[in-house]
């Protein structure tokens, strides 16, 4: 018997970024990512529409007539969900749901959504869970704003009150559950990287925008089979490959700081060990930038790391500047991070030192992989690969679906 799905979620996107920012000189390459977003979590997209602010109203977040005028809008083009490009309050989210008459998510639960429906793993599981319950806790007044409640004075609470405060206490409660386990996890996978480190495998962390190839480049620079998919976080959980280094000689990272991984020269006929990690994303949510425990922890064990960058991408150099940005920050809290202080207006993740560029706090190796460069002609890749060496980083393209094409990262991730 044939499988009976249910009809597609028809989307009506949104944007509302402010007037004169970063974000409106880029509206409608953001909405294109939201639509590809949209497309991954299994919604069809009918429309979309753009409203740039002075300031997002606390109601609303849009003006009223805006609002209006996207209800007769949504219900023109049949849409029964609203995806806003931006993040929305809950009481903003409450009002926009009866202002459309439609269910309304921003851009934060969307990507939640996505994680929730291609975790796999244990681990990754948990951190969305954990995320999605710490999203969810400030807005439990919206779900239940359905009850019935009695009018009252001082110390006399309505029914809706009463089970909103238990639902409360049951998130709570849940939410240290899951942290406690993802310790004991977290634990686990620590005594593995130590064992991994006394047998000499050097750890190479590829890092970098949901989508940028990492997963392919993974299997070009292994040979071994990884999930690949031409969709948005397409791969949550991270993937390892180990390869035997040939006879070749890696240098481990220079002394590093006291309290940073003891990066130990591997001896000669090491292995490598390439570690995809989940890509990061323009306005990740905080809440699951503190969840990529296991991402974090790949970065700030790792000997190498490699930034992969899709070149072809008319935003790559934007987003090469989300994942730097995302990257400092989320290490930071991780409490290692990569960096020992900030240029103005970017992040500074490199410093010089002996055998190259490295982290200036764990010793890692440095380096960003221009992938998909198969799709640029030679003077177009030039001209990349001169704008991306102003970032103190080793620079080398790369391509997976070109024969041959991932040697040169695998020659500098070897190379003294």
């Amino acid at each position: 018997m044939q499988e009976v799905r249910p009809p597609a979620e028809r989307a009506l996107l949104i944007g509302a970024p402010r007037k004169g920012s970063r974000d409106a000189q880029k509206a409608e390459e953001h909405l294109d990512e939201l639509a590809r977003l949209a497309d991954t979590a299994g919604a069809l997209v009918v429309g979309r529409a753009l409203q740039y602010v002075v300031a997002p109203t606390p109601d609303l977040y849009i003006g009223k007539g805006k609002a209006a005028e996207l209800g007769f809008k949504r219900e023109e083009l049949g849409a029964t969900l609203v995806l806003f490009d931006e993040e929305l309050s809950p009481r903003q989210g409450k009002h926009l749901e009866e202002a459309l008459g439609a269910r309304v998510m921003d851009r934060t639960e969307l990507i939640l959504d996505i994680f929730a429906l291609r975790a796999r793993s244990r681990e990754a599981k948990m951190q969305v869970e954990l995320a999605q319950l710490e999203y969810l806790l400030p807005r439990l007044t919206r779900m239940w704003a359905h009850l019935s409640r009695i009018r009252g004075g001082i110390g006399l609470r309505g029914p809706g009150e009463t089970q909103l405060e238990t639902d409360r206490r049951m998130i709570r409660k849940k939410i240290g559950v899951l942290k406690g386990k993802m310790e004991e996890i977290a634990a686990h996978r620590a005594r593995l990287s130590a064992h991994s480190r006394d047998r000499g495998v050097v750890r190479v962390a590829l890092v970098g925008y949901t989508n940028a190839g990492k997963s392919s480049l993974l299997r070009a620079l292994t040979g071994a089979e990884a999930h690949v998919e031409d969709r948005l976080f397409a791969t949550l959980d991270t993937q390892s490959r180990e390869v035997a280094v040939n006879g070749a000689s890696v240098r481990g990272a220079a002394e590093p700081r006291r309290g940073a991984p003891s990066h130990r020269a591997p001896p000669h006929g090491a292995r490598l060990r390439f570690t995809d990690t989940v890509g990061f994303i323009r306005k990740l949510p905080h809440d699951l930038v503190a969840s990529f425990r296991a991402t974090l922890e790949e970065a700030a064990e790792a000997d190498v790391i490699v930034h992969v960058v899709d070149v072809s991408h008319p935003a790559w150099e934007e987003q090469m500047g989300v994942v730097e940005g995302v990257l400092d920050e989320a290490l930071e809290a991780y409490r290692a991070p990569l960096t020992a202080h900030r240029s103005p207006g970017t992040a500074n993740l490199a410093g010089r030192g002996e055998g190259g560029t490295r982290s200036t706090v764990t010793g890692a190796k440095l380096l960003i992989a221009l992938n998909k460069s198969d799709l640029l002609t030679s003077e177009e890749l030039d001209e990349r690969i001169c704008a991306a060496g102003h970032r103190d980083w080793e620079v080398v393209a790369s391509s997976a679906v070109t024969p041959g094409g991932a040697e040169a990262l695998r020659r500098a991730v070897t190379r003294e």
